[in-house]
């Protein structure tokens, strides 16, 4: 709120919760809209401890008030007004201006997330965002609200996937009201039904997620359009601060924002820093079956992390062409998530150039970054996989032929079985000496008698294992460079035991909207040792393939984008 510009026809007082187009600025300051008789359902404890706060202040009653949305009676330096942000929208490469209610696309932005606190904190900056705080001017006409069901899954997964090693917002705190309830479309028990299939009342509530910022590739777009259009006097201008700012919060340990670099060149060195961490970002995501569901620029964070969990999913039966998200696609399915994030970067590179427009040399190396991000992200796929089967580089440079094959077969081994994809690649890094552990994994019949193909299946993953075990070149010798224990050891840090499956998180958020939280705590502890072996009763609970009552059920397997 310092240092960008503010939108100058926002109101004084923050009061602006009616849609309306915001021509200029960076930001409109705006006033939270708290949620009514809220209840503490649950904060991060890893979190917390990071951040030096004490546990018990999560239920204290200033803490509550400022994180269910009064701000009104801070202490400074905190302000009363939080703010919002416009940003732009184009799906899979395609500008898109059509759902602006203006027919603009001035209407785009936070339109129930405020931002109420930037901190530095042990060395770190944070900016705290509340998520269902209210109407914004970019609300285009909904409630402002995010309900207790999208909130819990929002508020459970940040911290998962931190615990999984993937760079991804943080969740701070979850409250609920204990009065407020919201319409929205969902789906009716156990429908079949591919899009919500009637209105339920649902409790409102307000998860706070944290990031260093909320800047997204769509804000960049947004003032690259304008620039591109030249569409106010300080088109440009507000560009180049929005450039310098998302140095400033998300690459300042990488690119000096106060060099003597022009403009352009720093421009160039964010450009190949955000393609870095971007491609290691989606291979990450496939490293762990997560698919963003809905990844269109406004959902991809310029830092560089995971943002905006709204129909992701974690896939149970591998399928490349895995989407939770009704209307998301093949384009954002799991393993097309490199080529989306592709597309994604490539209006990053669309919203810098024109800044490079009078300098010709600077815009031909923007093209060759952009050109090779292909061969960025195979590089980072190829470490990936490499890691997931517990391979060096040794390993396969020894037979570069035999671990593509390797690779070929084993995709069509998963697909034509299938296989659960966590619980094969954590059964795999046990290195088993036969196929009987893979077969948990297995969603095939595993009678007494199994028939021909069957057999014919197993006998294909039998040979398959052992080419494994050959390009593998493991030895049971103490003194040997990789001994078998190790290279377990090192798959078991890259292949989590626990997933966050949604048929875990469905049943709590139902007993949640009951006033039970104990599940939700529950999922909270297991999912935030993904890694852990933990005790058999958690095991038999949250170590097992999908059962198939859930297969092809609305709210379960696939969802829509409401929340």
């Amino acid at each position: 709120m310092d240092t960008l510009n503010r939108d100058p026809d926002a109101t004084e007082d923050g009061a602006d919760h009616a849609p309306r187009q915001v021509f200029t600025g960076h930001y409109v300051p705006v006033k939270p809209t708290p949620i009514k008789d809220p209840e503490y359902i649950a904060h991060s404890k890893q979190f917390f401890a990071e951040l030096g706060i004490d546990d018990s202040l999560a239920e204290s009653p200033d803490f509550m008030r400022v994180f269910t949305g009064d701000i009104s009676q801070v202490p400074e330096p905190m302000r009363t007004l939080g703010w919002a942000t416009g940003y732009a929208l184009s799906i899979y490469g395609t500008e898109y201006i059509q759902q602006c209610p203006f027919q603009t696309g001035n209407g785009y932005g936070d339109g129930r997330a405020i931002s109420v606190l930037e901190a530095v904190i042990n060395g770190r900056r944070w900016e705290m965002q509340l998520k269902g705080g209210g109407r914004t001017p970019y609300c285009r006409g909904a409630d402002g609200r995010a309900v207790l069901r999208s909130s819990i899954r929002e508020f459970l997964a940040q911290e998962h996937m931190h615990a999984l090693g993937v760079p991804t917002s943080r969740s701070l705190s979850l409250y609920v009201s204990k009065t407020e309830q919201v319409q929205r479309p969902w789906y009716s028990e156990g429908s079949r039904s591919e899009d919500p299939d009637m209105l339920v009342l649902e409790a409102a509530a307000i998860s706070t997620r944290v990031a260093p910022s909320f800047l997204r590739v769509g804000q960049l777009e947004l003032f690259g359009r304008r620039a591109r259009k030249n569409e106010h006097p300080k088109a440009f201008e507000e560009l180049e601060q929005m450039v310098l700012h998302v140095i400033k919060r998300e690459y300042a340990d990488l690119i000096d924002v106060d060099s003597e670099l022009s403009i352009p060149e720093k421009a160039l060195l964010l450009a190949r820093a955000f393609r870095s961490r971007l491609t290691s970002l989606v291979a990450n995501w496939i490293r762990v079956g997560y698919c963003q569901g809905n990844f269109n620029s406004d959902n991809c964070a310029a830092g560089g992390f995971t943002l905006d969990y709204g129909p992701f999913g974690f896939c149970d039966v591998y399928n490349p062409r895995y989407q939770p998200w009704t209307g998301g696609g093949l384009h954002f399915s799991f393993m097309n998530q490199p080529r989306a994030a592709h597309v994604n970067f490539g209006m990053f590179c669309t919203a810098l150039q024109p800044l490079l427009a009078s300098h010709q040399d600077h815009a031909q190396e923007l093209d060759e970054i952009l050109s090779e991000f292909p061969k960025i992200m195979h590089t980072q796929m190829e470490k990936m996989w490499a890691a997931k089967l517990g391979l060096c580089a040794e390993n396969i440079a020894s037979d570069q032929a035999q671990y593509d094959e390797l690779l070929s077969e084993l995709e069509a081994l998963m697909m034509e079985t299938p296989v659960d994809y966590t619980i094969f690649f954590r059964e795999l890094s046990s290195i088993p000496d036969d196929i009987g552990p893979l077969k948990k994994s297995f969603y095939i019949n595993n009678c007494a008698a199994p028939d021909a193909a069957t057999k014919e299946m197993e006998q294909r993953w039998e040979e398959w294992l052992a080419k494994w075990k050959t390009l593998l070149n493991v030895s049971s010798d103490a003194n040997a460079l990789r001994s078998i224990e190790e290279i377990s050891r090192q798959m078991k840090l890259v292949n989590p035991k626990y997933i966050l499956r949604e048929w875990f998180v469905a049943p709590a958020y139902q007993q949640a909207a009951a006033g039970d939280y104990s599940l939700t705590r529950e999922l909270q502890d297991v999912m935030t040792q993904p890694y852990a072996e933990q005790s058999k009763d958690i095991e038999d609970i949250y170590y097992r393939l999908k059962p198939p009552e859930f297969f092809e059920m609305g709210g379960v397997s696939r969802m829509s984008c409401s929340s």
